[in-house]
């Protein structure tokens, strides 16, 4: 098979173990993907299009301080656990439909596009919800905000890993992760300055249109990926893109041509096979295009074992139940008494900026796999313990629910040991399972790219409307003791998971993993490329 371009912009590579002299012109190429990773135009473009992950943060972290803040200000009377559960989860099934219909259409109209509709959905949610009266208003604004972040969550990761280089992929993938988990900072920062303020959670909600605004602005200068401008037949387009990327490299005109050859190459053979030509971007031939891509991506070995893998990541994410926290954490709580339920949630937003941060610097290091071996055992580990403690904690009837205005009484010291052990789950989740499935872009070849990453965030979202709609309700059946407990199994099943068809993705380019997985799950040969140090 003819050597490709790889997805994070670098020049065409040879296929995984090939011949000494090919791994000559990757260390050529690796040298090359050092002095790319560090210009300021892709820097640039990365916390450009990070703003969609700030977004998706603040969005996600405000409705804790909001639960606990609205009072009797919607449909005059106190929220119940049904509606707490469809505000909270409406955004999550919403994202659920945008995710795979975003992937469809980044395909037809550009990644940057679907990041400029992202923008107005997020501003038109977050006014919605701020001017809500009644329940449904605010499951509507929220409903709005989940089409954001669905198709948000979807372009942005693989917008910029269409720019990134493989040695650098993972820590600029990882800046949406810091984006997240920053934008969570800063909601549980708003919520706590207006948590005591009348109506100061219309503020919290509202706020969201800020930073919308902001990069609705912004995106209108960002460029389109060379990938998308080739497979659309806007060639020159490309070329003026890479040109501008490989700026202030030696011989940047070369490079940029060598790599546009690389991608148009790529295209060329995914066409050949395909049956289809640039043309298929209009009316009836792209939707064969799209039949035809879903067809590879199910029917082909290497491509199911991709979609698979990233699906099982996905799920995991949110099955082992931390966007709980991010919903409920105010809610939980002020259940065990603590007096600032908002400030104290703050501490657990902080851990998970900090511990994104440390996975920032380190990802590319350590390797994808070995993170989510090492950190998920310390989940299992804080879950059950926090279980453990939750059943010697005497909590108040469900009925008569404690605001963060009028915490539970709760003498005990077991509330700062739930503390400690959800600070510990968090430290972990942010380290590995909070950043390494959005690595997802990476696993699937071009062809299949944007229909892979839709399923598999289809599937992220599907997951979080489960954890979102049914997380209060099994609290007061099953007990709390009993709920974090399940999410400790998942997160047992999950390290099995990963450690029996998860490779080590770290410093592969796109053809190394479309050869790795085209035989089998590729876990033995990529560790041994990782102990000989072929990366």
């Amino acid at each position: 098979m003819s050597s490709r371009d790889d997805t994070d912009g670098s020049a065409p590579h040879a296929p995984l173990l090939a011949v000494s002299s090919a791994r000559h012109h990757d260390d050529q190429v690796g040298q090359m993907n050092t002095e790319y990773s560090s210009g300021r135009f892709i820097w640039s473009l990365t916390f450009s299009a990070g703003i969609s992950g700030l977004l998706f943060g603040y969005d996600t972290g405000v409705i804790s301080s909001t639960l606990v803040s609205i009072g009797s200000d919607l449909s005059n009377r106190s929220l119940t656990t049904l509606d707490k559960s469809l505000v909270t989860s409406s955004t999550s099934l919403f994202a659920l439909v945008a995710s795979p219909l975003a992937g469809v259409l980044a395909d037809k109209l550009g990644r940057r596009r679907i990041i400029l509709v992202a923008d107005i959905l997020f501003t038109l949610g977050a006014f919605i919800q701020a001017v809500a009266s009644e329940v449904w208003g605010m499951i509507l604004g929220r409903s709005i905000v989940g089409l954001a972040v669905g198709s948000a969550s979807l372009v942005t990761p693989l917008y910029i890993s269409e720019l990134a280089p493989s040695s650098a992929r993972g820590r600029l993938v990882t800046i949406l992760s810091l984006f997240i988990t920053g934008g969570q900072v800063v909601a549980y920062i708003v919520g706590w300055l207006f948590s005591y303020v009348g109506g100061g959670w219309r503020w919290m909600v509202g706020l969201g249109m800020l930073p919308a605004v902001l990069q609705l602005i912004i995106v209108i200068s960002l460029p389109e990926t060379p990938r998308w401008l080739v497979q659309a037949g806007f060639e020159n387009k490309a070329m003026n893109v890479l040109s501008k990327v490989y700026q202030n490299h030696p011989g940047s005109d070369q490079v940029a041509k060598q790599i546009l050859r690389g991608i148009q190459q790529e295209v060329a053979e995914e066409e050949e096979v395909s049956g289809q030509n640039k043309s298929s971007h209009d009316g009836l031939q792209w939707f064969a295009s799209i039949k035809h891509r879903v067809y590879d991506l199910f029917m082909i070995g290497g491509n199911r074992r991709a979609l698979t893998i990233a699906v099982m990541l996905q799920a995991l994410q949110q099955l082992c139940g931390f966007n709980s926290l991010m919903y409920f954490s105010a809610t939980i709580f002020s259940l065990l008494s603590f007096s600032s339920p908002t400030l104290t949630s703050l501490s657990v937003a902080m851990t998970n900026f900090l511990f994104t941060l440390l996975a920032f610097a380190y990802i590319d290091r350590i390797g994808r796999r070995r993170i989510l071996l090492y950190s998920i055992p310390v989940m299992i580990l804080s879950l059950f313990v926090c279980a453990l403690t939750f059943s010697s904690v005497k909590l108040p009837d469900a009925s008569s629910e404690p605001t963060a205005r009028e915490p539970a009484v709760n003498n005990s010291f077991f509330p700062l040991i739930i503390l400690l052990c959800l600070t510990v789950y968090t430290a972990a989740y942010a380290f590995g399972l909070g950043n390494v499935p959005w690595q997802q872009s990476e696993l699937f070849p071009l062809n299949v790219r944007s229909v892979g990453s839709a399923l598999a965030t289809a599937t992220n979202w599907g997951s979080n409307f489960i954890v979102g709609l049914t997380f209060l309700p099994m609290m007061e059946l099953l007990s709390p003791s009993l709920v974090f407990a399940l999410y400790g199994f998942v997160c047992v099943v999950g390290w099995f998971g990963v450690r029996t068809i998860y490779p080590e993705m770290s410093g592969l380019n796109l053809e190394d993993v479309k050869t790795l997985l085209a035989d089998g799950w590729g876990v033995r040969e990529s560790l041994a490329r990782a102990h000989t140090g072929l990366s």
